[in-house]
């Protein structure tokens, strides 16, 4: 499940990715506009810019910019950056597997077998996704997916 943090950080660079090319924006605009805490929004886009999404600049004409082409940030790198792995639970993680302390083996396990088909589903539309993309998606006024 995505968390705050990781649905913060995606808000913060949507907004980012509908500047103009060299212009920057303060982090309480962005917290304002997206209606996000500012000292978590402060945490949040700290962490993205130290994993080389964004940059930033001090002063009267600073704030933050992303740090590459949108269309250059992949959505499952940003979600890794700021949740971890994308797997549901650690022992279906490629990346920080943890084996189940109930589990006898997780190679025949098949609450393991089929949380890794989850993961790599999720994996194979986020990976895929560029931030480029992701903003192109949204639909105004369409918060939920109904049945949610």
């Amino acid at each position: 499940m995505l968390t705050n943090k990781g649905k913060y950080g995606l808000k913060a660079l949507v907004d980012l990715a509908g500047l103009e090319p060299g212009q920057t924006a303060f982090v309480t605009d962005i917290a304002t506009r997206n209606n996000i805490p500012k000292k978590f929004l402060d945490t949040i886009l700290l962490e993205l810019r130290n994993n080389g999404f964004l940059r930033s600049k001090k002063g009267p004409n600073g704030g933050y910019a992303l740090s590459k082409p949108a269309d250059e940030i992949m959505i499952g790198q940003v979600i890794r950056a700021l949740d971890g792995p994308l797997a549901p639970i650690r022992c279906a993680s490629r990346t920080a597997f943890e084996a189940c302390d109930d589990c006898r083996d997780p190679a025949s396990c098949q609450i393991r077998i089929s949380m890794t088909q989850v993961r790599d589903a999720m994996a194979a539309v986020l990976d895929t996704m560029s931030l480029t993309q992701f903003v192109a998606s949204e639909q105004p006024g369409q918060d939920q997916v109904a049945g949610e």
